[in-house]
């Protein structure tokens, strides 16, 4: 199915994140994830795809750690915007992922780009995607391999790709209309697999279907709590390695209906919002997804999270899905401890804030309450706002960071508890 859930990103897919703001906020968040500029060709106010792909391949994409050259060559070359809505075109290179339709989203130009990276594609390879969703993932590994066979289990959105694909001729992409979990046998076995959604946990199929040798690239774990990990097949076994935290939707069908640990939509809260769980990179925040220009800090008197930026419009935020029902859950206090070094806002009046974004039970965005926005020099200081949870909710992210602003935003004790 999909795709990076909330984010640059497999988050939850919403729309693009511009709010109508009080007088007394202006701007602040015109864009989460949007943290550059792109062009138009300004005579006749058409949009310049191609240039708005190669910064955000430079800005996005390089800037955030990929190094492949194969993969950034493809990822230049590919046209987004042909694989996305057209009343959604003009966000087709921002890094974010975008609805697609049958609540489901195409996971954002990182994401992709970092799965792909990390299935390391050889040319010979014969590759197996489990969640077709757009086709664009499909359409990235195509000139990178000799085979890829993708299934996924919505069949208008399959059928879709598989006609966007044909007509953008894709001739060694093979698309199939269902259940992913069970894989395709027929054409195993399959040197890479790649999935772009979650299960819970590897399905077998899969496993069998993987040759030796193979490597396997899956988000396993809870519903809002994930781990993109790299596979390897050794003596019909797979070695894993974590790669980061991640969010992508379920894995439908058999997977999510053999899921054992279901979230609770009734007590939401955050997860490590003390920043006390860390691991040997202190650039990965255990439970929260995405980060750019983070890093954790440990101090005598424990561990928080700094967001340092010196490029005005270049992303630097964390973010967290939860699942939240508001015909249980009507009121929400969200709370922590900030503290800010020099912090100036982008051109358009970005600055750091902390702030929840709600869904309905299709992933469209129903409302955000936030805590902030702040500027400038102040030492610790506490936060916290109650707000009103709107009816339809029934999931939320969760954003910090300072979201294109420059200077220095530190986060510590983040919280959402029922007031």
């Amino acid at each position: 199915m999909i795709r990076s859930h909330f984010g640059p990103a497999k988050l939850l897919q919403s729309n693009p994140p511009v709010l109508a703001m009080p007088n007394n906020l202006p701007l602040v968040l015109v864009a989460l994830f949007i943290c550059t500029s792109f062009p138009w060709e300004a005579t006749a106010q058409r949009y310049d795809y191609r240039a708005a792909r190669r910064e955000m391949v430079e800005n996005e994409i390089i800037a955030a750690g990929v190094k492949d050259r194969r993969v950034i060559e493809v990822l230049l070359k590919t046209d987004r915007h042909e694989f996305i809505p057209r009343n959604l075109r003009r966000m087709a290179y921002f890094d974010m992922s975008l609805p697609i339709g049958e609540e489901q989203t195409i996971s954002s130009p990182f994401i992709v780009s970092f799965m792909t990276e990390s299935l390391d594609t050889k040319p010979t390879d014969k590759v197996l995607e489990i969640g077709t969703g757009s086709g664009f993932q499909a359409a990235v590994l195509s000139p990178l391999v000799k085979d890829v066979y993708t299934i996924e289990i919505v069949e208008p959105l399959g059928l879709k790709a598989k006609k966007v694909l044909k007509r953008l001729k894709y001739k060694n992409v093979h698309v199939k209309i269902g259940d992913g979990f069970k894989g395709w046998p027929e054409h195993a076995p399959f040197d890479k697999i790649i999935v772009t959604c979650s299960p819970e946990k590897v399905p077998v199929p899969l496993i069998e279907q993987l040759r030796e040798g193979g490597r396997m690239v899956i988000p396993v774990g809870e519903r809002y709590q994930q781990t993109l990990y790299q596979f390897t097949k050794k003596d019909g076994e797979l070695e894993k390695e974590a790669l980061r935290p991640t969010l992508f939707v379920p894995m439908t069908g058999t997977a999510e209906d053999t899921r054992e640990k279901q979230p609770d939509p009734t007590n939401p809260s955050v997860v490590n919002g003390d920043f006390e769980e860390s691991t040997t990179d202190e650039a990965i925040v255990p439970g929260w997804y995405y980060g750019r220009q983070v890093r954790v800090v440990d101090t005598n008197s424990g561990q928080h999270i700094r967001f340092s930026n010196q490029e005005s419009g270049r992303a630097s935020h964390l973010l967290q899905g939860l699942a939240i029902d508001a015909r249980s859950v009507s009121r929400l206090k969200l709370s922590g401890r900030v503290q800010l070094s020099n912090v100036k806002p982008t051109r358009d009046g970005s600055l750091p804030v902390m702030m929840l974004t709600f869904y309905d039970q299709h992933r469209a965005d129903v409302g955000r309450n936030w805590v902030g926005p702040w500027r400038g020099s102040k030492d610790w200081m506490a936060i916290e706002k109650t707000f009103r949870v709107p009816a339809e909710a029934r999931e939320a992210i969760l954003r910090i960071g300072l979201f294109g602003a420059t200077g220095e935003v530190e986060f510590d004790d983040v919280s959402i508890s029922k007031p």
